[in-house]
């Protein structure tokens, strides 16, 4: 398939090339994991993480991350452990292990003790988890709200309220951090405005790259520099570590809805925090006191999940291009967005009523959420980021217009007919709409 590319604008107003080939390399798969992990006992949350030589690519790691004890233990498949609680007759011991998680958050040594200290499903996610994204340790929740709570939790509880953040992000993210719901305090700026609005009190700064629902790409390694001593929270939910690792940029908490790509079905939701372990051990107390555990089967569909992310990235991505191509040709269409990345996720202006686009669809299913294998479509001031107070939400550029498709893997004629047909004819034939020829060098963000 040949290379399509787009005129590309980023939201400073610099002009860039986005390029999109279905047969190049993501630039997650060129990385390779060769640092060892601690081996475990067998029936030890943990025992998943073995001791290598060898260096393994990433669509390799993607696959067997979290099993590498499975054959060893005559198994294929991972177990799905739905255990509560894990018998023991040893109650010193029992309470010597507790005594030791309450105090340093590190993973308690031996068999289980109750489901929400940990989970042998769960830990193998987790496991697989940090070694895609290339950090330490990961933390599983309950959701990627789950997930952002407890890092503003652990960190407050160090006396640090304060965020600093970059809009946009989220919705939910940017209620949470606006309305102080945690009793944190945040300062909106643009990256370059990071350093002048640290404070002693910072405990967060907090990024997306590419952005919900924009798409807008940031510089995460200036930003990371930029911080200091303070942490960089990435949402990598978009772009998954199949196209950027944050913590090689500087990050030092990359989150995660893995409601989203990881789990890539629709079927399931929680959130992760890939990050070192010392902060691990902070998240994994606040876990077990607030209770945000991620379901075991979760953790199982998760990891399942993983093994096919670098195939269903780079397919999505692909046909994501190609609509990209056509968009911007079409009069139709006021603007597109694509990040210079890649990915599989659009974000495009139309020149009609967006309500009427998303009435129209009949094949790409008109929802919120995105990363499935299905393709979705969302107005994003009317669902994701409806509960952003309406001028910070269009001063970040999510206008009353975008509409957020997410690409799924159905074949991209079919994807096209559908919008074609949800896009009407009147923006077209509408007084002044520009030709084929005009739209097609229209600029999308890069």
């Amino acid at each position: 398939m040949d290379t399509a590319s787009i005129r590309a604008h980023d939201s400073g107003g610099q002009d860039s090339w986005a390029a999109m080939s279905a047969d190049a390399a993501m630039p997650g798969e060129a990385a390779r994991s060769d640092e060892a992990a601690p081996s475990g006992e067998a029936g030890d949350p943990r025992a998943c993480r073995v001791a290598r030589t060898a260096p393994r690519a990433f669509a390799t790691e993607a696959v067997h991350a979290g099993r590498d004890d499975l054959a060893r233990q005559g198994l294929h498949a991972p177990p799905i452990d739905l255990s509560t609680t894990y018998p023991s007759y040893d109650s010193r011991g029992e309470a010597a292990r507790i005594d030791a998680f309450a105090a340093t958050g590190a993973e308690p040594d031996g068999p289980p003790v109750y489901g929400r200290l940990g989970n042998p499903t769960v830990a193998r996610f987790e496991t697989a988890l940090a070694r895609l994204e290339g950090t330490e340790a990961a933390v599983a929740f309950a959701s990627g709200m789950a997930a952002l709570s407890a890092v503003l939790l652990t960190r407050s509880a160090m006396g640090l309220r304060h965020v600093v953040a970059v809009r946009p992000l989220y919705g939910c993210s940017d209620h949470l951090l606006a309305a102080g719901l945690l009793g944190t305090e945040v300062t909106w700026t643009d990256p370059a405005g990071i350093a002048d609005a640290l404070r002693p009190d910072t405990g967060l700064v907090m990024v997306e790259s590419p952005a919900n629902p924009t798409l807008a790409e940031l510089d995460l390694r200036a930003i990371a520099h930029a911080c200091g001593s303070v942490p960089l929270l990435a949402d990598n939910t978009f772009a998954t570590p199949v196209l950027q690792r944050p913590a090689e940029q500087g990050a030092g908490l990359v989150l995660h809805s893995a409601t989203k790509y990881l789990g890539g079905h629709g079927d399931v939701m929680a959130g992760a925090v890939a990050c070192d372990e010392e902060f691990a051990r902070g998240l994994r107390q606040v876990r077990f006191a607030t209770g945000g555990v991620l379901h075991p089967l979760a953790g199982y569909l998760l990891l399942r999940g993983l093994s096919t992310l670098p195939v269903r990235v780079r397919a999505a991505s692909a046909g994501a291009a190609e609509l990209v191509r056509r968009l911007a040709a079409d009069p139709r269409v006021a603007r597109v967005r694509y990040p210079r990345l890649g990915g599989a996720m659009v974000a495009f202006e139309v020149h009609g009523d967006p309500h009427e686009v998303i009435a129209g669809v009949r094949l790409i299913t008109p929802a919120v959420s995105l990363g499935s294998v299905d393709t979705l479509i969302q107005h994003p001031a009317s669902i994701s980021h409806r509960i952003v107070d309406a001028d910070d939400r269009r001063g970040a550029g999510v206008s009353d217009r975008l509409l957020r498709l997410s690409v799924g893997l159905e074949d991209v004629e079919d994807l096209w007919a559908d919008l074609d047909a949800a896009l009407g004819q009147g923006a077209a034939l509408r007084k002044g709409a520009q030709t084929p020829s005009e739209a097609a060098v229209r600029e999308a963000v890069g």
